[in-house]
């Protein structure tokens, strides 16, 4: 009879233990939307599984590839029927928040450990100081140098544009005129421009606290004619010259390929799609930002890559908070989640994941991430905002406009287009 008593204490004692140690929010039935490839797809339904199993909560994923993604949100979030757990591009969080009511504000919400994320990537997913959206990983522009062609023509990689220039001219001396020192065609143009502004003023496009330009039209001429300066001394072949071959991408160039163009400044989890196809004995590397003389900034253009939000219409956001923490700062969702969106933003899944990745991919994440710059705006990568940005500048490359006539011409129509978001 004591053995009895003492059983059912214990099983009493333990029943207790159990109730205690579950967690706060109660069994809720959640969905989450993502895009991507297969191996996010298989990734993110085994992460899901596992953190809705340590919180007692079913998850259930929608999944698509890029292609109508924002369509398909779109038409969810106006009729109100979006997943719980949303994935979203980060330049879209204006279109569906611009005063900042469109999602959840996570950090009213429990559950959620924002000190893995610095105050910078907060920012980047804030709106009007609401916490929209948690970046997933962080992304940015960082250039990239074919060494084997720098070693060929007895140079090093530059550290400054001064140096890049001396470097250009001896590569085209020893190696031949159809050698080139970089590329840059159309976003990658802009993205350059942007930089060179960037680098001079400190300034990134636009302002926050106007929500218009901050450049004036002397500094955004000067940064449309350093453009100008790298077709002029043979780094970078011209628009016209592009659009008569067809625009192609770079990783589908042979000039790439064969080493003949020697640099890109792209986005640093894109190298293995330019390292790949280059021939055999070719190496292509990093390097950290190069600098301006006189510059006010290093004018890194660093970004969440895309971000996590929750749904305000969601029924058990709490909840919803539990699934998002474990699947970007929990060992369940970190361990099978991976890089399969990049290097982490949040510093506990980069602890523990330590050398996961490629390290050509982690060492660029790493010139990023250390490199310094204003903080930029989703409205840099708006569609609308940047198609006027390359159509300008195109009317440059074909001397239809001047540095300054384009310089005006941009500013005018992004102001333009900014004030929609008033």
């Amino acid at each position: 009879m004591k053995s009895i008593l003492k059983s059912s204490v214990f099983l009493a004692g333990a029943a207790l233990a159990v109730i205690a140690m579950a967690p706060s929010a109660s069994a809720a039935e959640l969905r989450m939307s993502w895009w991507g490839g297969e191996s996010r797809h298989v990734a993110t339904q085994k992460a899901i599984a596992a953190c809705g199993a340590k919180y007692g909560h079913t998850v259930k994923g929608e999944f698509t590839g890029f292609d109508g993604y924002l369509e398909k949100l779109t038409t969810q979030m106006a009729g109100k029927t979006e997943a719980d757990i949303i994935q979203v591009n980060w330049p879209w969080l204006p279109l569906f928040s611009k005063d900042g009511k469109g999602f959840a504000d996570l950090r009213t919400l429990k559950g959620l450990d924002l000190s893995n994320w610095s105050d910078g990537d907060l920012e980047s997913g804030s709106t009007n100081g609401v916490l929209q959206g948690l970046s997933v990983s962080t992304s940015g522009r960082v250039f990239f140098f074919n060494t084997t062609t720098l070693e060929k023509a007895g140079v090093a990689v530059p550290t400054t544009w001064d140096e890049f220039f001396a470097m250009t001219k001896t590569v085209k001396e020893k190696l031949g005129p159809d050698y080139y020192t970089f590329n840059a065609v159309k976003e990658t143009a802009h993205l350059l421009m942007t930089l060179a502004v960037t680098q001079a003023t400190g300034k990134g496009m636009v302002d926050p606290k106007t929500n218009r330009v901050a450049w004036t039209p002397e500094e955004l001429a000067a940064g449309i004619d350093f453009l100008g300066k790298l077709v002029e001394t043979g780094a970078i072949r011209s628009q016209k010259q592009e659009a008569a071959d067809g625009n192609v991408n770079l990783f589908e160039k042979p000039a790439w390929s064969e080493g003949k163009i020697a640099g890109s400044y792209e986005w640093d989890s894109t190298y293995s799609k330019y390292a790949d196809p280059l021939k055999d004995g070719q190496v292509l590397k990093p390097v950290p930002m190069l600098k301006m003389t006189n510059g006010k900034s290093e004018g890194v253009f660093r970004k969440p890559s895309m971000v996590f939000s929750i749904s305000k219409n969601s029924k058990n956001p709490e909840a919803a908070a539990q699934i998002t923490n474990c699947l970007l700062n929990e060992p369940e969702g970190i361990d099978i989640l991976g890089t399969s969106r990049g290097i982490p933003a949040s510093k506990a899944a980069m602890a523990r994941l330590t050398n996961a990745g490629e390290p050509e991919v982690r060492a660029a994440n790493a010139i990023v991430m250390a490199s310094e710059g204003p903080t930029i705006s989703p409205f840099d990568e708006n569609p609308v905002i940047r198609g006027i940005i390359i159509d300008t500048l195109e009317e440059y490359a074909y001397e239809q406009i001047n540095s300054t006539e384009a310089a005006e011409q941009i500013i005018e129509g992004v102001n333009d287009a900014l004030k929609k978001f008033d």
